[in-house]
């Protein structure tokens, strides 16, 4: 994240993002597919980490072997080996973007989910500051319910951040600033959706 001076003189935090160069490289329809959709492929990969059907793919497209794939349904028409630039956000007043959040490994009830510990450190609780407290109920229903609030693996896991301002669009760099925080590690890939 970084931040900028708007119009008013306030300071905004943001995030860049880089948006394309995006290549068209298939055409879903629905006589073949089922639903129509446009691939796009993003980021330059190695010809000997390609497997030869997503080399096919490319070499239809009149492409080099593209990092990461995904679909997007438009309305526009395209056509493959068209590329896709952040121009196309320029009329965009807010976007959703897309990411796979940082992995925090296994994390007690503490920071998983907000809990203040079971409490003082006296009445004989010397070893249970941050465990969770009492889990069940008596001896009816006799269980522990699902959804039940536990420790266990944080993060890692699809997070969508729904409208973020855009707050201003570089065509010649291909980034786009987004107003806020979005899911993910620098340089992570996201998802950016108008």
């Amino acid at each position: 994240m970084t931040s900028v001076f708007g119009a008013d003189g306030k300071n905004i935090p943001c995030t860049v993002i880089e948006a394309g160069p995006c290549v068209v490289t298939q055409l879903k329809s629905v006589e073949k597919d089922g639903y129509k959709a446009v691939q796009l492929g993003f980021g330059e990969a190695k010809e000997k980490h390609t497997s030869k059907p997503l080399m096919g793919t490319f070499k239809k497209a009149g492409t080099t072997p593209k990092q990461h794939l995904a679909e997007f349904k438009f309305d526009e028409e395209y056509n493959l080996g068209d590329t896709i630039t952040v121009e196309l956000f320029a009329d965009a007043k807010f976007v959703d973007v897309v990411g796979t959040s940082k992995g925090k490994g296994f994390q007690g009830v503490v920071k998983r989910h907000g809990f203040g510990g079971v409490g003082q450190a006296t009445h004989g609780q010397d070893d249970r500051l941050r465990h969770p407290g009492s889990i069940g109920a008596c001896s009816f229903p006799a269980k522990v319910f699902k959804g039940m609030r536990m420790a266990g693996q944080m993060g890692n896991e699809r997070v969508t951040t729904q409208n973020l301002r855009v707050i201003k669009v570089i065509p010649e760099n291909n980034l786009l600033i987004v107003k806020g925080s979005v899911a993910g590690y620098n340089g992570s890939t996201v998802l950016i959706k108008m």
